[in-house]
Protein backbone atom coordinates (compact mmCIF):
# COMPACT_ATOMS: atom_id res chain seq x y z
CA UNK A 1 0.00 0.00 0.00
CA UNK A 2 0.93 3.31 -1.16
CA UNK A 3 0.45 6.24 1.47
CA UNK A 4 -0.72 9.28 -0.25
CA UNK A 5 -2.33 11.33 2.08
CA UNK A 6 -2.80 11.32 5.44
CA UNK A 7 -4.14 14.14 7.95
CA UNK A 8 -5.75 14.19 11.18
CA UNK A 9 -9.04 14.31 11.13
CA UNK A 10 -10.78 15.05 15.37
CA UNK A 11 -9.54 13.68 18.75
CA UNK A 12 -12.86 12.46 20.76
CA UNK A 13 -13.14 11.75 24.69
CA UNK A 14 -15.98 8.63 24.15
CA UNK A 15 -16.85 6.95 21.43
CA UNK A 16 -20.12 8.64 20.49
CA UNK A 17 -17.53 11.44 19.25
CA UNK A 18 -15.70 9.63 17.09
CA UNK A 19 -16.19 10.33 13.12
CA UNK A 20 -20.00 8.96 11.52
CA UNK A 21 -19.72 6.83 8.25
CA UNK A 22 -18.53 3.93 7.93
CA UNK A 23 -14.55 3.45 6.94
CA UNK A 24 -12.95 0.73 8.13
CA UNK A 25 -10.73 1.18 10.97
CA UNK A 26 -7.24 0.47 12.22
CA UNK A 27 -6.48 1.64 16.05
CA UNK A 28 -3.09 1.01 17.66
CA UNK A 29 -2.06 0.82 21.35
CA UNK A 30 0.49 -0.35 23.33
CA UNK A 31 1.96 0.23 27.18
CA UNK A 32 2.57 3.71 27.83
CA UNK A 33 6.75 4.74 25.91
CA UNK A 34 6.41 1.55 23.43
CA UNK A 35 6.90 3.56 20.97
CA UNK A 36 3.22 4.11 19.04
CA UNK A 37 3.70 7.76 17.55
CA UNK A 38 6.92 6.75 16.41
CA UNK A 39 5.44 3.64 14.37
CA UNK A 40 2.57 5.90 13.22
CA UNK A 41 4.80 8.62 11.86
CA UNK A 42 6.46 5.80 9.96
CA UNK A 43 3.78 3.48 8.36
CA UNK A 44 2.39 7.18 7.11
CA UNK A 45 6.05 8.64 6.40
CA UNK A 46 4.86 11.99 8.39
CA UNK A 47 7.36 12.74 11.46
CA UNK A 48 4.96 15.09 13.22
CA UNK A 49 1.36 13.36 12.51
CA UNK A 50 1.26 11.57 15.83
CA UNK A 51 2.84 13.32 18.94
CA UNK A 52 5.57 12.04 19.88
CA UNK A 53 6.66 12.55 23.85
CA UNK A 54 9.54 11.10 26.41
CA UNK A 55 6.59 11.80 29.10
CA UNK A 56 4.57 8.75 29.36
CA UNK A 57 1.27 8.70 28.44
CA UNK A 58 0.84 11.64 26.07
CA UNK A 59 -2.10 10.33 24.54
CA UNK A 60 -5.08 10.72 26.38
CA UNK A 61 -8.20 10.75 23.68
CA UNK A 62 -8.91 9.20 20.64
CA UNK A 63 -7.10 10.40 17.91
CA UNK A 64 -8.37 9.64 14.16
CA UNK A 65 -6.36 10.01 11.41
CA UNK A 66 -7.26 9.59 7.51
CA UNK A 67 -5.57 7.81 5.11
CA UNK A 68 -5.75 7.92 1.26
CA UNK A 69 -9.50 8.99 2.01
CA UNK A 70 -10.18 5.43 2.62
CA UNK A 71 -9.94 4.46 5.95
CA UNK A 72 -8.74 5.50 9.40
CA UNK A 73 -5.97 5.06 11.30
CA UNK A 74 -6.77 5.58 14.85
CA UNK A 75 -3.80 6.41 17.83
CA UNK A 76 -5.52 5.11 21.20
CA UNK A 77 -4.67 6.13 24.69
CA UNK A 78 -2.09 3.35 26.00
CA UNK A 79 -2.03 1.32 29.29
CA UNK A 80 0.27 0.47 31.95
CA UNK A 81 0.87 3.96 32.58
CA UNK A 82 4.05 4.78 35.32
CA UNK A 83 3.18 8.20 36.73
CA UNK A 84 -0.87 8.92 36.50
CA UNK A 85 -3.33 8.82 39.14
CA UNK A 86 -5.39 5.78 39.56
CA UNK A 87 -8.69 7.97 38.55
CA UNK A 88 -6.96 8.98 35.08
CA UNK A 89 -6.22 5.04 34.42
CA UNK A 90 -9.68 4.51 35.00
CA UNK A 91 -10.62 6.91 32.76
CA UNK A 92 -8.15 5.66 29.80
CA UNK A 93 -8.96 2.00 30.34
CA UNK A 94 -12.89 3.34 30.16
CA UNK A 95 -12.19 5.28 27.00
CA UNK A 96 -10.09 1.99 25.22
CA UNK A 97 -12.92 -1.20 26.30
CA UNK A 98 -15.63 1.69 25.24
CA UNK A 99 -13.64 1.94 21.66
CA UNK A 100 -12.43 -1.42 21.46
CA UNK A 101 -15.47 -3.39 22.63
CA UNK A 102 -18.29 -1.21 20.92
CA UNK A 103 -16.60 0.19 17.33
CA UNK A 104 -18.48 -1.44 14.44
CA UNK A 105 -15.90 0.47 12.22
CA UNK A 106 -12.75 -1.71 13.99
CA UNK A 107 -11.28 -3.68 11.30
CA UNK A 108 -7.95 -4.81 13.43
CA UNK A 109 -6.49 -3.89 16.78
CA UNK A 110 -2.60 -3.57 16.23
CA UNK A 111 -0.56 -4.21 19.98
CA UNK A 112 2.51 -2.86 20.70
CA UNK A 113 4.53 -5.41 22.42
CA UNK A 114 8.36 -3.75 23.13
CA UNK A 115 10.40 -6.23 21.79
CA UNK A 116 13.27 -5.46 24.38
CA UNK A 117 11.48 -6.44 27.38
CA UNK A 118 10.49 -10.15 28.51
CA UNK A 119 6.69 -10.81 28.65
CA UNK A 120 4.76 -7.70 30.51
CA UNK A 121 1.88 -8.75 32.81
CA UNK A 122 -0.03 -5.86 31.74
CA UNK A 123 0.60 -6.79 28.16
CA UNK A 124 -0.94 -10.10 28.34
CA UNK A 125 -3.79 -9.49 30.29
CA UNK A 126 -4.69 -6.82 27.88
CA UNK A 127 -4.74 -9.58 25.12
CA UNK A 128 -6.10 -11.81 26.78
CA UNK A 129 -8.96 -9.57 27.27
CA UNK A 130 -8.95 -8.57 23.54
CA UNK A 131 -9.30 -12.25 22.85
CA UNK A 132 -12.23 -13.21 25.25
CA UNK A 133 -14.33 -9.80 23.61
CA UNK A 134 -12.92 -11.71 19.99
CA UNK A 135 -11.49 -8.18 18.99
CA UNK A 136 -9.32 -8.63 15.72
CA UNK A 137 -5.92 -7.92 16.66
CA UNK A 138 -1.95 -8.71 15.47
CA UNK A 139 1.15 -8.03 17.61
CA UNK A 140 3.78 -5.20 16.35
CA UNK A 141 7.14 -5.71 18.46
CA UNK A 142 8.74 -2.40 18.54
CA UNK A 143 11.99 -0.97 18.93
CA UNK A 144 13.37 -4.15 17.17
CA UNK A 145 16.86 -1.75 16.11
CA UNK A 146 17.70 -1.68 19.98
CA UNK A 147 18.68 -5.73 20.78
CA UNK A 148 20.71 -8.37 18.97
CA UNK A 149 18.28 -10.47 16.79
CA UNK A 150 18.98 -13.41 19.16
CA UNK A 151 17.69 -11.50 22.33
CA UNK A 152 14.65 -10.26 20.01
CA UNK A 153 13.84 -13.67 19.10
CA UNK A 154 14.27 -15.08 22.20
CA UNK A 155 11.97 -12.33 24.11
CA UNK A 156 9.37 -13.38 21.51
CA UNK A 157 9.80 -17.08 22.09
CA UNK A 158 8.77 -16.12 25.67
CA UNK A 159 6.09 -14.56 24.58
CA UNK A 160 4.39 -17.17 22.44
CA UNK A 161 5.10 -19.33 25.20
CA UNK A 162 3.10 -17.37 27.71
CA UNK A 163 -0.02 -16.77 24.97
CA UNK A 164 0.08 -20.64 24.31
CA UNK A 165 -0.99 -20.65 27.87
CA UNK A 166 -4.72 -19.38 26.67
CA UNK A 167 -4.19 -19.09 23.03
CA UNK A 168 -5.02 -22.23 20.79
CA UNK A 169 -3.25 -20.11 17.99
CA UNK A 170 -1.00 -17.20 18.17
CA UNK A 171 -1.88 -14.10 16.59
CA UNK A 172 -0.44 -12.56 13.78
CA UNK A 173 2.22 -10.49 14.58
CA UNK A 174 4.85 -8.31 13.09
CA UNK A 175 8.56 -7.08 13.79
CA UNK A 176 9.65 -3.18 13.46
CA UNK A 177 11.47 -0.66 13.98
CA UNK A 178 10.96 3.31 13.23
CA UNK A 179 14.17 4.18 13.04
CA UNK A 180 14.91 1.50 10.07
CA UNK A 181 11.42 1.87 8.72
CA UNK A 182 11.15 -2.19 9.24
CA UNK A 183 8.21 -3.63 9.18
CA UNK A 184 6.46 -0.70 7.33
CA UNK A 185 5.30 -2.67 3.98
CA UNK A 186 4.10 -5.61 5.82
CA UNK A 187 2.03 -3.87 8.39
CA UNK A 188 0.19 -1.95 4.99
CA UNK A 189 -0.01 -4.76 2.74
CA UNK A 190 -1.49 -6.46 6.17
CA UNK A 191 -3.72 -3.46 5.92
CA UNK A 192 -4.66 -3.66 2.64
CA UNK A 193 -5.40 -7.29 2.52
CA UNK A 194 -7.92 -6.43 5.48
CA UNK A 195 -9.36 -3.38 3.42
CA UNK A 196 -9.76 -5.62 0.13
CA UNK A 197 -10.75 -8.66 1.51
CA UNK A 198 -14.21 -6.80 3.10
CA UNK A 199 -14.68 -5.24 0.25
CA UNK A 200 -14.83 -8.67 -1.67
CA UNK A 201 -16.87 -10.37 0.63
CA UNK A 202 -19.58 -7.16 0.97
Amino acid sequence: MIIKSAVFEKSSTKISECPTGHRPEFAFIGRSNVGKSSLINMLTGQNGLAKTSVSPGKTRLINHFLINNEWFLVDLPGYGYAKVSKSMKAEFSKIIQNYIAKRENLSCLFILIDSRLEPQDNDLEFINWCGTNQVPLVLVYTKTDKLASRDFHENRKKMELKLSETWDEMPTSFSSSAVKKSGRDEILDFIHFVIHDKVTNN
